[in-house]
């Protein structure tokens, strides 16, 4: 059923699911952790599965003020620190995944694993970038699901996708060699044909220190709805496994930079 927890001006809604260490999954943006559903329950059959919702989103509530990814950074960290208690394993997705970066760069020591599906580190890796925020159109979509579980009620939804319309408007803003920071294994997943260019997700694979690369083929941003079976299914071999010995390995290789 879920609860709450006070994180600093924050009522933070989470649940708990399956037993074993501990995943917190970070949904993306205007959505909740709804949208794992599809994945919950595979993972939750290796790992006790937290998941929070972010201020504005699912069933909590908004507070007054912008919403940026620092701010949610720092609300994770706090989740982290007064529920998970140790650490974790982080799974996000779309502006979920650039949290769970965040606060890898922020505070290593609470992360153990990485996953980031679908969500890069930088504008320039927008696959439209001329691409305008049309709040009309994010309500007609997932205005109505917001609207089911927010206390805010559904007509607070436009006030929360303005919001994030102004974050994404300049944000992410990181440079390639800021994500050196990162000092945890990481996966990184995208689809390929997702909201940022092939490209993008090569320079992030390639700046990330201890990072593999996985692309889902004939999938979008919905990819963990769309193929979950294969989404969890590389989700858990990471995660469940030590990676194996590489044949013949290039970028690996003893002493490559």
């Amino acid at each position: 059923m879920g609860t709450y927890v006070r994180l600093g001006e924050v009522d933070t809604w989470y649940d708990e699911h399956g037993a074993g260490e501990p995943l917190v999954l970070l949904h993306g943006g205007l959505v909740d952790a709804r949208f794992f559903e599809p994945n919950l329950g595979p993972l939750a059959e290796h790992f006790r599965v937290y998941t929070p919702e972010r201020r504005g989103h699912g069933h909590t509530p908004d507070v007054p003020g912008p919403i940026t990814y620092g701010l949610m950074a720092d609300d994770t960290i706090a989740f982290l620190e007064a529920v998970v208690g140790e650490p974790a394993d982080l799974v996000g997705h779309s502006d979920g995944a650039f949290v769970a970066m965040l606060v890898a760069m922020r505070r290593p020591e609470l992360v153990k694993r990485l996953v980031m599906i679908s969500g890069g580190f930088s504008k320039e890796g927008d696959a439209v970038p001329d691409a305008e925020w049309d709040v009309d159109a994010v309500s007609a979509f997932l205005g109505p699901a917001y609207g089911e579980v927010s206390p805010d009620g559904i007509g607070h939804f436009r006030v929360v996708a303005r919001k994030i319309g102004d974050m994404a408007a300049k944000e992410p803003c990181l440079k390639a060699t800021d994500l050196a920071a990162v000092t945890a294994r990481s996966l990184v997943m995208f689809a390929d044909d997702d909201l940022v260019t092939m490209r993008h997700m090569v320079d992030m694979y390639d700046a990330l220190p201890h990072a593999e690369l996985a692309v889902v083929p004939g999938t979008s941003h919905f990819l963990t709805q769309e193929k979950p079976h294969l989404v969890n299914a590389l989700v858990l071999d990471f995660l469940t496994r030590e990676p194996v010995p590489v044949v013949a390995p290039i970028r690996t290789a003893p002493g490559k930079p």
